[in-house]
């Protein structure tokens, strides 16, 4: 019923469990899943928003590091350390 993959059989485990609840409460809906990870779909507006979301982080990375760099230069200076 399902593959050794943890991704397709937990969706495939939940159906069989739900549906096999539901017929012993004598109901006639049913339950279906889908293992998708992600939506397929195409859209330009979608992969815009993703874009410019990735950038604002890389820029936001961009800024942050070379503080970082710089302090432990300093530091070093402060302690008149010496590498050989």
């Amino acid at each position: 019923m399902c593959s050794p993959e943890p991704t397709n059989c937990f969706p495939v485990l939940m159906n069989i469990l739900s549906n096999t609840f539901l017929r012993l409460f004598n109901s006639t809906a049913r339950f279906r899943v889908w293992s998708r990870l992600f939506y397929m779909g195409e859209s330009p507006e979608l992969k815009r928003y993703i874009f410019f979301g990735l950038f604002t982080y890389l820029l936001v990375l961009a800024a942050g590091l070379p503080p970082l760099f710089a302090m432990s230069n300093v530091e070093d200076y402060k302690v008149k350390s010496t590498s050989c």
